[in-house]
């Protein structure tokens, strides 16, 4: 962990979605800082959105812990008042709905679908947050901060729903700020939906809903029994965890409106202060150049990824070639996953950890003096924090240990002696590089590396045994198949055309 000096050295730059430009880290209380996210709402198996968001903010976790900052991160867990229509609050609650349509109660799908988010997450190596509060669990507090936005006249009650009031709010507030979004243009475009006969503009927000009959999950309140809105549960949690400002709120782009626009309304409705100082905020997930989506077919769960079951996927991939692939973009660019991607990223993954490996094993005296390549390497070393607190760079910092690596193995191959470099730099390049692949970028060495090379013989049988297909030569294909069943591999030829293994 680096010390005070070293923070003055490298100064975190971010990119405030607020102000969209970067500004120089001061947090409000150093060496202390206040991380929020938004968590998933846990009605489906975790994905790859899931996954691009949990790893940005992992590496921010893991870069400022690796500054010297304390950060107590907050990531929430949403399990209840995420209706199907989030931007106009309409529709049945997700969790509710999953629960009716698999006959079981709302908090065993909250419990079924937490477990797998965090195995899947555990799985990409990613930290766990210092605070993982559930919505279910905060609710008088959420009935509380509703009491106090009505009571300072930015909200109404009618029929046991409470709205946030956003004319009255714009008297004095821009609503639109952080997402860019104009009301006037949102509400042009709006169509009469459910429940907007209680509100005195589309656009207001429900702070808190009145259960219908059918409605599962609901709790008494002084407007009713009913359930929170989606947006004050991360408000409540958050301001309760990290205090009425806090330094950093982040989140995926997507969450940018409502969302995060909402939170920000009720802060200052209910605090007279905006929740968070810096705004951050990741980029999306495409495959093969489309937007990820249930209806395109091109859904692709975690455990898909990982067991290579899905038709888009040519084999299983494992969750550290997918971190990598992400490591690999910045986290305000798009990522798009395509098998190419995925097994360029995993070579670059094996590459990387090969030189993790020999460079906590040199055998390396150096020069007692300064080395010819000496300054180059702390060039190296400083480039590594400099590209990292740069807006969190990883892509470059990639780049720069690539270079390391390239070094690591010339020193392994005996093609730079022991003069080039000094012992004192070698140390620090074998501290930088250990420090940035493992703490700071979360890589770490695959339980079974021969899983690997076992699927890239399989696809290279495969492919003999295809090519061997299309030559009529079936006694090849017949013994390429029937060698591999003996030893417990199954080939299956699919429909499409696409052959699949599985091994017993």
């Amino acid at each position: 962990m680096m010390n005070m000096q070293e923070q003055d050295r490298f100064p975190i730059r971010l990119f405030n979605s607020l102000s969209r430009k970067k500004e120089t880290f001061k947090p409000i209380n150093p060496p202390h800082v206040g991380l929020y996210v938004c968590g998933p709402t846990v009605y489906g198996d975790p994905h790859l959105g899931h996954a691009r968001a949990g790893i940005t903010f992992d590496l921010i976790y893991r870069y400022l812990r690796q500054m010297g900052y304390k950060v107590r991160y907050v990531r929430n867990i949403t399990d209840v008042g995420h209706l199907e229509n989030e931007e106009a609050g309409t529709g049945e609650d997700k969790i509710a709905k999953k629960a009716r349509l698999e006959e079981l109660e709302p908090m065993e799908v909250v419990q079924h679908y937490t477990i797998q988010y965090h195995k899947g997450l555990d799985a990409l190596n990613c930290l766990r947050p210092s605070i993982e509060p559930t919505a279910s669990g905060h609710i008088p507090e959420q009935i509380r901060l509703v009491e106090k936005i009505l009571k300072n006249g930015l909200a109404y009650e009618v029929n046991g729903n409470v709205y946030f009031d956003l004319e009255a709010y714009r008297k004095g507030n821009n609503y639109g700020e952080l997402s860019g979004k104009v009301l006037e243009d949102l509400q042009a475009g709006s169509r009469d939906t459910e429940g907007m006969e209680d509100k005195k503009s589309p656009h207001d927000f429900a702070l808190w809903k009145n259960a219908s009959p059918e409605h599962i999950m609901r709790w008494d309140s002084p407007w009713g029994e009913g359930f929170p809105g989606w947006h004050i549960e991360c408000t409540t949690m958050s301001t309760k965890y990290l205090g009425e400002q806090f330094d950093i709120h982040g989140g995926g782009l997507d969450l940018q409106f409502p969302h995060h626009e909402a939170e920000i309304a009720q802060c200052r409705g209910a605090h007279g202060t905006d929740p968070a100082n810096y705004w951050i905020h990741n980029n999306m997930v495409t495959i093969d150049g489309a937007k990820m989506s249930k209806s395109a077919g091109n859904f692709i769960t975690l455990d898909q990824l990982f067991s290579g079951d899905h038709e888009y996927l040519n084999r299983k991939y494992s969750p550290m070639a997918a971190r990598f692939l992400m490591l690999q973009s910045h986290y305000r660019s798009k990522i798009d996953f395509s098998n190419e991607a995925l097994e360029a990223a995993e070579k670059g993954y094996h590459k990387m950890m090969k030189a993790f490996s020999l460079i906590q094993e040199l055998s390396f005296t150096g020069a007692d003096e300064k080395g010819e390549l000496d300054d180059e390497i702390n060039t190296l070393c400083d480039g590594c924090y400099e590209k990292m607190s740069d807006d969190f760079n990883t892509a470059q910092v990639l780049a720069v240990l690539f270079e390391m690596v390239n070094k690591i193995n010339a020193i392994h191959h005996r093609q730079l002696d022991d003069k080039s470099i000094s012992q004192e730099v070698f140390q620090r390049m074998k501290a930088t590089f250990i420090t940035f692949v493992s703490d700071v970028l979360g890589l770490e060495p695959e339980a079974d590396q021969q899983n690997s090379k076992t699927d890239d013989l399989l696809k290279l049988l495969i492919e003999v045994r295809a090519e061997a297909r299309v030559n009529k030569d079936f006694k090849l294909s017949d013994k390429i198949r029937d060698d591999l069943k003996e030893i417990g591999i199954t080939l299956k030829d699919e429909k499409t055309g696409k052959t699949t293994y599985e091994i017993e």
